[in-house]
């Protein structure tokens, strides 16, 4: 399995390949990752039991418990394209949970509206030109 390492976890390997090598004590290796000494001998027991890996975080590469579903990413700038295409997200928002039963919060779906081009930012706006007096 190939495992994403971010520079930290390749620096925090790199240490205590030095501790298990006799080059740094524990100490020294707890001032570097600045961290408690306890913490090192931890790390440095899930090192030897089970490699390189468990110095990664466990969730890494996961999505989120909140990610919202493909298919609901797909289908609802489908309904507010095809039935608000002229609406505001949060009025749109509304509308798809009364009409459609398509709950998503207000601002997931102005981030997809802007995404799809069906809503613009007011700072991303064209001024208004007044004619001056």
């Amino acid at each position: 399995m190939l495992i994403l390492m971010s520079d930290k976890d390749i620096n925090r390997f790199k240490v205590l390949q030095d501790v298990l090598e006799h080059r740094l004590s524990q100490v020294d290796a707890a001032q570097i990752l600045d961290i408690l000494p306890r913490q090192v001998r931890r790390l440095l027991a899930k090192l030897k039991l089970y490699g390189v890996s468990s110095l990664v975080h466990g969730s890494r590469g996961q999505p989120s418990n909140n990610k919202l579903p493909e298919t609901l990413r797909a289908e609802v700038p489908e309904v507010v394209r095809t039935y608000y295409a002229d609406f505001a997200p949060t009025f749109a928002c509304e509308k798809l949970s009364e009409d459609h039963n398509l709950c998503v919060s207000k601002e997931t779906l102005r981030q997809w509206m802007i995404a799809d081009g069906l809503w613009v930012p007011h700072a991303k706006r064209k001024p208004r030109i007044h004619q001056p007096r």
